[in-house]
């Protein structure tokens, strides 16, 4: 079973992959793909240097993410030459990742992957995390370096709730579930969707 895991920012997307890990699922996370490609030495690098200049390299020769998230975020159109660069590479790395797993489900965490419009033709089911604005809010000011600012610019960047969940097989609500909780139903969605050998306690 190939599951195709998203939510918006603050949504608990990250803390649900960890759960289905747990209980014995092959996680495969597209952002950890995406920055070991933009590490010192990274698949990616040569083209982005190429693309955007040496001021967008970090001086041990990673990505300038705080630089390139800026940019991003007020240039649409370097945000879809970076997109052009990396997402062949993450889906390719990604694909590898899932044909060498053998455990009884393989989960894509995709955080675009209503707006990408390519991860739903790769995957059986999609599992959205989904939880009220405010409560995206409140979670994301809580990490460090974030302002209002900030975390609604990336609310902006990503597609609506109504969207993420128009696309989804199930929806899991993470508003005031405490992490048991949230782990009790985690569990019992894997069961539903076939996956016997990911036991509950």
């Amino acid at each position: 079973m190939r599951v195709g895991l998203t939510g918006g920012i603050g949504s608990g997307k990250s803390t649900v992959a960890g759960l289905l890990r747990e209980a014995g699922a092959a996680l495969v996370d597209t952002d950890a793909i995406s920055r070991g490609l933009t590490l010192a030495g990274g698949a990616a690098m040569p083209a982005i240097a190429q693309a955007f200049g040496a001021d967008f390299v970090a001086a041990d020769g990673a990505l300038d993410r705080d630089r390139m998230r800026a940019l991003a975020f007020s240039d649409a159109g370097a945000k879809r030459r970076l997109e052009a660069i990396l997402h062949p590479l993450i889906t390719a790395q990604a694909l590898a990742e899932a044909d060498a797993a053998t455990a009884p489900m393989i989960v894509f965490d995709v955080p675009l992957l209503v707006e990408s419009g390519r991860w739903r033709s790769r995957v059986a089911r999609v599992l959205v995390v989904d939880c009220s604005v405010e409560t995206q809010i409140a979670r994301v000011l809580q990490r460090p370096g974030w302002t209002m600012e900030r975390v609604q610019g990336a609310l902006a960047a990503q597609t609506s709730r109504q969207a993420r969940r128009a696309a989804a097989d199930a929806v899991l609500l993470n508003d005031g579930l405490s992490l048991a909780e949230l782990a009790t139903e985690v569990r019992s969605l894997a069961a539903r969707w076939g996956c016997e050998t990911i036991a509950t306690p």
